[in-house]
């Protein structure tokens, strides 16, 4: 062998991804979102995958920062990825460095996913109506699961150390794969079945299983699935995957646990915490029933039938007086409606008889009035031909005594003022007798 040829893994994986960055480069590449994660970092972990082939991608913190806000990421969601192709030598493995992303389109399996859970929505299978109320203390548990791994391992470590003498009936169950979807209908009706004894059908059953892709949780979105567990005569809990997991399984259940491990502690309370609710109200009880016993029943009935009577007779004074309360009003109301109604219509009729002679007196000592201040006004006499004359400063000239030659004066007559100057005077002679 010719040692030029021999390289060590981290060189060679080095070659490959330099020719891998080399000759493809940055690529757009179209396919159906899966196994998405978000991890403490910041960094997104997903694949792309089509029906033929899967891709392993990495969205660093940094490109997540610059996607779209309206934009979420989640399992089933087509999108295209532009990015650069290189190799994680850790894992010898080559994946789709992500620069950013833009929506394609709804994957098939979502759409599947939307399109029955729509469909049996609408049936009513996930009315709340239909929940019920899961028994505070089963005396047995059903759980259909996996017999491997550690979902059923944590859930029976949870419940023994509640409650170590509950009993635990396990239905093994594939929990993805083709077969898995019928294994799980059949083992909750069998479970179901009513042939079985009393000592063998549980309380409450628990269908779960750990988290995985969408593909891998897909048999708890099968129909079959969703009807039998909608369908169970025994309450149920929906434990599949993790919290931000959810399956039509989950809809159709009584209750959805966010994870196995949350199932059982959902379905039993903590021993230490009935045995204090217990005595809590035991003591309660005991307390009740001793001050029941040191009361005096004789004395009860005494104080009901004092009671009893005193409200009787309090009752029919009340009623007696209320009742005559009532007639004494509405005398009083009538009368005085009637002696109002007939004093008004007294004063209407002496007001009507006394208003026109009223206006009549008023219209003459009026007019007479008018009469007096015609005879008293100065001004009436111009309108008989009289006038009057002032001088300049507005006294009135009653004399010839009261102006001098060259004194100007003012004569008023009825429609105007004429203005003069004294030449002479002269004084009347009077008439001899």
């Amino acid at each position: 062998m010719n040692p030029a040829s021999v390289y060590s893994v981290s060189d060679l994986t080095q070659r490959i991804r330099s020719t891998l960055e080399d000759e493809i480069g940055t690529v757009c590449v179209e396919g159906e979102l899966s196994g998405f994660k978000v991890y403490p970092s910041g960094h997104a972990y997903f694949t792309l995958k089509d029906s033929g082939a899967q891709l392993s991608a990495v969205l660093f913190s940094s490109a997540r920062a610059r996607l779209a806000s309206n934009l979420t990421l989640k399992d089933g969601l087509k999108i295209r990825a532009t990015g650069a192709i290189t190799v994680y030598p850790e894992r010898g493995q080559y994946q789709l460095i992500v620069r950013s992303l833009t929506p394609a389109g709804q994957g098939d399996l979502m759409r599947q996913f939307e399109a029955l859970k729509a469909r049996l929505q609408k049936e009513g299978l996930f009315d709340e109506s239909r929940k019920r109320t899961l028994p505070f203390l089963p005396r047995r548990i059903g759980i259909v699961t996996s017999p491997t791994g550690a979902v059923i391992h944590d859930m029976l470590t949870i419940l023994n150390r509640r409650f170590p003498n509950v009993e635990i009936r396990l239905a093994p169950v594939k929990v993805q794969g083709t077969d898995a979807a019928a294994e799980i209908v059949q083992a909750i009706h069998d479970f179901n079945r009513a042939d079985r004894c009393e000592h063998w059908r549980p309380d409450v059953l628990i269908i779960g299983r750990g988290g995985g892709s969408i593909e891998d949780l897909w048999a708890f979105n099968e129909e079959p699935v969703v009807r039998a567990v909608a369908g169970s005569e025994i309450p149920t809990i929906s434990a599949v995957g993790h919290e931000t997991d959810f399956t039509l399984c989950d809809f159709a259940a009584d209750v959805r646990a966010p994870t196995p491990s949350a199932a059982a502690e959902i379905v039993l309370p903590p021993r230490i915490q009935v045995v204090q609710r217990i005595e809590e109200l035991r003591t309660l009880l005991l307390r009740h029933l001793t001050q029941a016993s040191e009361r005096r029943a004789q004395k009860v009935d005494t104080l009901s039938m004092r009671c009893s009577h005193a409200l009787q007779n309090t009752s029919r004074s009340m009623r007696n007086r209320t009742e005559h309360a009532a007639t004494h009003l509405t005398r009083l109301h009538e009368r005085m409606t009637h002696t109002q109604r007939n004093t008004l219509a007294l004063l209407q009729q002496r007001f009507l008889g006394i208003l026109p002679h009223a206006l009549e007196k008023q219209r003459a000592h009026l007019h007479l009035i008018a009469q007096q201040l015609d005879l008293l006004n100065p001004l009436a006499v111009l309108d008989r031909g009289y006038s009057l004359t002032r001088l300049t400063d507005g006294t009135l000239v009653r004399s010839i005594d009261d102006v001098a030659p060259s004194t100007q004066i003012q004569t008023q007559t009825r429609d105007g003022l004429l203005t003069s100057t004294v030449t002479h005077r002269s004084r009347k002679k009077e008439s001899s007798s």
